[in-house]
């Protein structure tokens, strides 16, 4: 690889870091892990770097790279089983709530105009900056502040709301039971 080459890969490493560590934190779910695929990825693409001829599409490479070698690690894995004379109590955890709560985001998030809904995804949920968010949006950085200012507030009027709404039936449940 050229110099300039090096240069050019280390610069993308440095700037997208973070984007590439939170893909890699949502293929595996030990942090040590996803640190351990991102820098085993980028290694590889190291070495093929100056044959990725569009370095936009580099993300996506990065991203495949993650995906294949965490399927190598999968079929690899040695299986830790240890023969006992007695089967362990299972435990099964419950998601409920966990189900509950991503349920109840989803639907808050439909009472937002489109693009505010984009806005908060972004850098919520994918915690874009607010540069990259306004870049992949096609709108200024005061826009997307501005706009994620009255989407959050938009959001705490409808969960107050809801809640305000949930306290009163219960009230109404209790006062009828009691009756």
């Amino acid at each position: 690889m050229a110099q300039g080459e090096v240069l050019g890969f280390e610069e993308y490493v440095r700037t997208r870091q973070d984007a590439l560590l939170r893909s890699a934190r949502r293929l595996v779910p030990d942090p040590v892990d996803a640190q351990d695929l991102l820098q085993t990825a980028l290694a590889r693409t190291y070495g093929r770097w100056d044959g990725i001829s569009d370095k936009r599409l580099a993300d996506a490479y990065l991203r495949r790279v993650m995906i294949n070698t965490r399927t190598e690690w999968w079929r690899a894995r040695k299986l830790e089983e240890v023969p006992t004379e007695q089967l362990p109590d299972a435990r099964v955890d419950d998601a409920t709530e966990q189900h509950a709560d991503r349920a109840l985001l989803m639907d808050v998030l439909k009472v937002l105009a489109p693009k505010q809904r984009s806005v908060v995804v972004l850098r919520h949920w994918e915690q874009m900056s607010t540069e990259e968010t306004a870049a992949a949006l096609g709108m200024s950085a005061g826009t997307v502040k501005s706009t994620l200012h009255r989407a959050l507030a938009r959001l705490r009027e409808e969960l107050e709301a809801r809640e305000l709404d949930a306290r009163a039936l219960e009230r109404e449940e209790r006062e009828r039971c009691a009756a």
